[in-house]
Parts: structure tokens; sequence; C-alpha cells
């Protein structure tokens, strides 16, 4: 018989595992390489204490899972003991693709492949492992499974995802606005049809939760100072693979080689020896990579590892409308005169880009409000403090950034 397991977090407290097989995929390389991914990328230059892992995330986000199972079987939802752990290894797999920096660097070591995908291949990956065990949480996350709320409870507009990604990142980076009261959510969920629905009692505590949310992303998740270090390190990888692609050898581990030399997005969903190889790669590789790259003969890819290295970041702007081109255009000249290089390598050290957000994204499905009438409601129209044209309104940023030397 299996004894179950606790493991202390900081957020949650004691979390149990309570489940043979969910302890052996813990366990499993796979997973426990998520170690080695910090959950916010480069976070940590603005706020020291942001180095929590995809580890501690997909644990948390295991826990209230589930808090909410246990709530919905309390309300007389049937859920049978398969479908519990079905959606449980659902939510502790749904970031196990994840790459390098986790967000940062999802679309530059291989272009046209997203985490998710890649959650998937390993999630099939395991499912051969142990024997088919898998079969039901694979068609949950792929939201094939009649039950439609054990995937919203993992992908949704409010799931159990963004409850503990919320709530832990507030904690680490101690930024108290992110701070949610996910227990009241959680108490207030209900199903209704097959679909999640929650109580009307819920309503300012939604509130409350996208306001959070919008905080988090513009305080945190999209700080231009974090933004203007992503970018240089994606600029960093992209010279990297540039002049990789034109026969020069860069030191950096096996792991990194694999992807650097190549994008691997139609191998990787192909071969199985390249997921392991996938799985050798995380932040370690990564900022061993910078730290040799500092030293190398290539001016542009020295002077970016070494900015990141010392934290010498670039200069960043951010406004409301695009930037005017012609400001744009003088500011590479500048860099082509201060660096003395031609207009195609000037173009590694300039970022010219734009970030868009919604409150409530309206290509997702709505989050239903349960009446005490017993009728359902989208939330925007059961909330008095909202309206549906500002909630889905989307809001850009454009962002210039380039370095503090070429002003």
């Amino acid at each position: 018989m299996f004894k179950q397991k606790v493991i202390n977090d900081p957020v949650h407290g004691f979390i149990a595992i309570h489940d043979e097989l969910i302890y052996a995929i813990i366990e499993h390389p796979y997973f426990q390489r998520l170690r080695r991914i910090k959950q916010l990328g480069l976070t940590d230059f603005v706020y020291p204490g942001a180095h929590h892992t995809r580890f501690h995330h997909a644990l948390g986000a295991y826990h209230l899972m589930r808090k909410a199972l246990m709530t919905l079987k309390n309300k007389g939802v049937e859920i049978s003991p398969e479908e519990e752990q079905g959606a449980q290894i659902a939510i502790l797999l749904h970031d196990i693709g994840h790459g390098p920096f986790s967000h940062t660097l999802e679309h530059t070591l291989m272009r046209d492949i997203s985490h998710e995908e890649i959650s998937l291949l390993f999630m099939e990956s395991l499912n051969a492992e142990f024997q088919g065990q898998l079969d039901l949480a694979i068609r949950i996350f792929k939201n094939e499974y009649p039950k439609k709320f054990l995937h919203q409870l993992v992908s949704g507009q409010l799931d159990v995802d963004r409850l503990d990604y919320l709530t832990r990142d507030s904690f680490f980076t101690g930024v108290s606005e992110g701070v949610i009261n996910y227990n009241r959510l959680i108490d207030m969920m209900d199903v209704v049809d097959n679909a999640l629905v929650l109580e009307s009692k819920a309503i300012y505590s939604i509130e409350k939760f996208l306001i959070s949310r919008r905080i988090m992303y513009w305080q945190v998740y999209l700080h231009k100072t974090v933004v203007c270090a992503e970018e240089m390190l994606i600029k960093l990888i992209l010279r990297a693979k540039y002049l990789v692609a034109q026969g020069q050898k860069l030191p950096c581990s096996k792991a990194l080689a694999e992807f650097l030399y190549k994008d691997q997005a139609d191998n990787l969903r192909s071969d199985k020896k390249l997921l392991v190889n996938y799985a050798n790669l995380d932040d370690i590789d990564i900022l061993s990579a910078v730290k040799s790259w500092q030293y190398e003969e290539d001016k542009i890819l020295a002077f970016l590892a070494r900015s990141l290295q010392e934290r010498k970041l670039f200069k960043i702007k951010l406004q409301e409308d695009s930037f005017d081109s012609k400001k744009i255009e003088t500011v590479k000249h500048q860099i082509m005169k201060r660096f003395e290089l031609n207009e195609p390598d000037a173009d590694f050290l300039i970022i010219n880009k734009s970030i868009t957000t919604y409150l409530y994204n309206p290509k997702q499905v709505e989050i239903k409000i349960l009446g005490k009438n017993g009728k359902l409601q989208d939330f925007d129209k059961a909330s008095d403090q909202w309206s549906s044209l500002a909630m889905q309104k989307a809001v850009t940023k454009h962002y210039c950034c380039y370095p503090k030397s070429a002003s």
C-alpha cells in the first residue's frame, strides 16, 4: 500500500501526494527537470526574490486541483477516482514542456512549437512508459473528455493554474497587489451541464482576481525592465544561432548545442531521442553559455552576454503609440556608428516591438455565474462594476530597447 508523501510548500503549506502513480511522475527525471527552470524568467533582475521554479508551480497547481475537485464532489458533482487522478495528472504536467527561462525563449530556440505542444509530447512519452495510465489525463488536457469542467480547471479564464501562479508570483516578488482569495474562488465553484461555473456570491472575488491579474501583468510579468532583459536574452540566442549558421563554433553544453545549431521543432515531434535531449535542457545551459560567450570574438555576442552577466541593461522606452520609424532609423544609425556595425548586425542591438494584453480574453470560454435562481449569466453581465466592452478591450503598449551608449 502506498504511503502518503507530504511536501512543505511556502505558499500553500503541506501538499499531500496520496497517489502512487502521481508520486512516480513527480519523481521522474522529466518532472524533476522543472526544478531547474525558473517560473518567471529574468524577473529576478527587478524582483530579487523571484527565483521560484516551474516545479514549485506545478505542485501548487496540483494542490489547488485537489481542493477544487473535493469542493465539487462535496456539492454532488460526480467525479470518479479515475477522473480525479486524470485531472490531477493533467494539471501536474501542464507546464512540463517549458524550455529554459519559461516563456522568455519559447519561440527562440524553436520557432514553431509551443510549450503546450511539448507538454503533450512529454505526456505521451510518459504514458507509454507507464503503460497507458495517462490516457485519461491526456484526454482532459486536450479537452477531448465529455466532462468539460475538468479541462476548464486546467485551462480556462479562471483555472487552478492561474490561481496558483498569481498567488505564488505575488508571494515571491513581494507584490501584494497580486494577492487573491483563491480559497473563496474554489469554494464557490460548481458544475452545470458539465461546465464549470461560479456561484454569484463569488462575484467580487472574481473582480479582484481579474484586477490582480492585470496589475501583475503590468507590474511584474511585463515590467519594462523585465521585458528589456528578456529581449536582450532573446537577441543573444538569435545572434548565437546566426553565428553557428555561418559555421562558427560556440562553447555550450551538449543539450544546448542540439537546439542551437538546428531548429528542431519538426524533429521533436517525431524523434523520441530528441525529446530526451530536450529534457536535459534547462536554465543552467543558458546561464553557462552566457558566462562563456562574454569572451567570444564576435563583439555583438560578447556585448550582449557581458551586459546580461553584469546586469547592464539596455535603455527602454515604453509608450501607447508606435514609435516613429525615422526615430528608430536614427537610433539604429547611432548604434552602427557607436559599435562600428553594418545595418543587419545593428538589428541585434535594437528591439522595437509591442505587447497586447486583455483583462478578460473574449476568445476563451467565458466565466459563467450561477445565480440564486439557478440561471446562468456571463460574468460581464452579472457584474455591476464591469462592462463587456471595457473588459474585452485590448491594451497595447509599444517599446523600444537599445544600448544606453547609443543614446
